[in-house]
């Protein structure tokens, strides 16, 4: 049976002599998801996101021989298929005439809208959080940060030579992963690093590693390569969806074209609906809306769950 707020669920608020409630009024963070996806307004029940092959390399063409002809097609596919997300309260007639603080009663719907953002904060961050495990595999067949997805030229990664946690070392082996990528046809691409997303579990360390003048730590009097490089052009994101504080994994965006890797599919905007019930007088509000992140080209970013 669904849940139905009554003069139980708040009894000092039906008496007078509350000096204040609080709980309700916490601010909340301004939205992050579009700092690592793409928006794509969707018009499928699902969407297909396809990889298309190039051509390899071209080869020595010798005297009176033909040329070497080569043909494109097709890579793999990821199917997205925008889900619905909800949720509601209502409430007894009774309830609303009898609570004397407003202060209860009216933000409910402000709280509601507050659920459904922190919903969506955590839908999108759960691409990140999961994209080690086995049990979220894309088009390919393997996680989003996997040192075998397989392509038309071989197995390829978007893991670092060596899983460790963020650092200055760290980070330099992830950016020189990022220089070394290949397409399908295993061709070099100009991939370069853009971001990076860290837990708050690295916000300071990161913060150390992208600004400081100097590396750090350590005593070599060398500058900080990274930022006299501008490797990261657009600094690091502290993601506090990403987890508890013992989070090491941390993440980096690249330079893939807008729309072609990380992105997320939208048929309906949050809505806030309001209606009440003939018989039982019952007051009802929701709030749904239909999306779904999801990856195009893996090769959009690349991560490590640290060490």
């Amino acid at each position: 049976m669904a849940a139905v707020i009554t003069r139980s669920n708040h009894p000092d608020a039906l008496w007078p002599g509350v000096l204040e409630w609080f709980g309700l009024n916490y601010e909340q963070f301004p939205d992050i998801w579009p700092e690592m996806f793409d928006r794509i307004e969707g018009s499928l029940a699902t969407e297909r996101l396809i990889e298309a092959t190039g051509f390899g390399l071209a080869r020595v063409k010798t005297e009176s021989a033909p040329v070497t002809y080569d043909a494109d097609g097709e890579g793999y596919a990821t199917l997205a298929t925008p889900f619905v997300l909800g949720l509601g309260y209502q409430v007894t007639r009774e309830e609303l005439e009898d609570n004397l603080y407003t202060e209860v009663s009216m933000p409910r719907a402000e709280q509601l809208a507050f659920s459904m953002h922190t919903t969506i904060e955590l839908s999108h961050a759960n691409v990140f959080l999961n994209g080690f495990s086995n049990s979220y595999v894309y088009g390919d067949g393997q996680p989003l940060y996997s040192a075998s997805h397989p392509t038309k030229s071989g197995l390829q990664s978007n893991l670092p030579t060596v899983n460790a946690d963020f650092s200055e070392a760290s980070l330099e082996d992830m950016i020189k992963r990022v220089y070394l990528a290949q397409n399908s046809r295993g061709l070099q691409i100009s991939l370069r690093p853009r971001k990076i997303i860290v837990s708050a579990a690295d916000m300071f360390n990161a913060t150390r590693v992208l600004e400081s003048q100097l590396r750090t730590s350590t005593a070599n009097n060398d500058i900080n390569a990274i930022k006299q490089m501008g490797l990261i052009p657009e600094g690091a994101i502290t993601n506090p969806y990403l987890g508890v504080e013992t989070t090491q994994a941390w993440y980096m965006l690249t330079s893939t074209q807008k729309n072609k890797g990380m992105v997320s599919i939208w048929r309906r905007d949050p809505e806030l609906e309001r209606d009440s019930e003939f018989d039982t007088e019952n007051a009802k509000c929701k709030a749904t809306s239909r999306f779904t992140p999801s990856i195009g080209d893996w090769r959009s970013t690349f991560g490590t769950p640290g060490f």
